[in-house]
């Protein structure tokens, strides 16, 4: 990603508040990677999103689109797969002291780039899947515990007698 593919002029936006912009860039965002899924380098995230002018600032709202691909947490298979995020942000004219959350405008600009990086990273999946009913390398040996097949697993022998034990909810009188 260079540097003015995702910086973007907003002197013509600003000059009345209200004022709307669509936006629809795809930009290769570069090797990123978090846990065992990642941006493959070359591929493009979709940014489109709408900014509106306010009186001393800009409002930015949308999605971005994110290509990924990791090892599948079961079967360890490679697997790919695209996530949307949402993303809304402010940016403003930066004074002296000002700290907290708001993105500045410099120079009749805003740079898009940390927000797309910070969208796309988070947006990866942390323990990627390859499909819901993925059964892992060796099925037999290792079976996939699930909410639906957790009570069908039979009980451990040694564990069997504790199923007898009661306590009386009751205090003695």
């Amino acid at each position: 990603m260079t540097e003015s593919e995702l910086r973007i002029g907003v002197s013509e936006l600003r000059r009345r508040p209200g004022n709307r912009m669509q936006l629809e860039r795809s930009v290769p965002l570069g090797p990123l990677a978090i846990s065992s899924s990642s941006i493959p380098e070359g591929e493009e995230v979709l940014l489109s999103v709408t900014m509106e002018a306010l009186s001393d600032g800009v409002t930015l709202s949308g999605t971005v689109q994110v290509p990924w691909q990791g090892e599948c947490r079961r079967c360890l298979e490679m697997t790919t797969g695209q996530v949307t995020v949402e993303v809304a942000e402010i940016f403003k004219e930066r004074t002296e002291g000002e700290l907290g959350d708001i993105l500045p405008i410099a120079n009749d600009s805003i740079d898009l780039g940390p927000t797309v990086h910070d969208a796309a990273i988070l947006a990866l999946p942390i323990a990627p899947l390859c499909r819901a009913d993925c059964a892992g390398p060796i099925p037999e040996l290792f079976p996939v515990i699930t909410a639906e097949t957790a009570g069908a697993e039979p009980i451990d022998p040694r564990w069997a007698s504790l199923g007898d034990l009661h306590f009386d909810s009751d205090p003695p009188e």
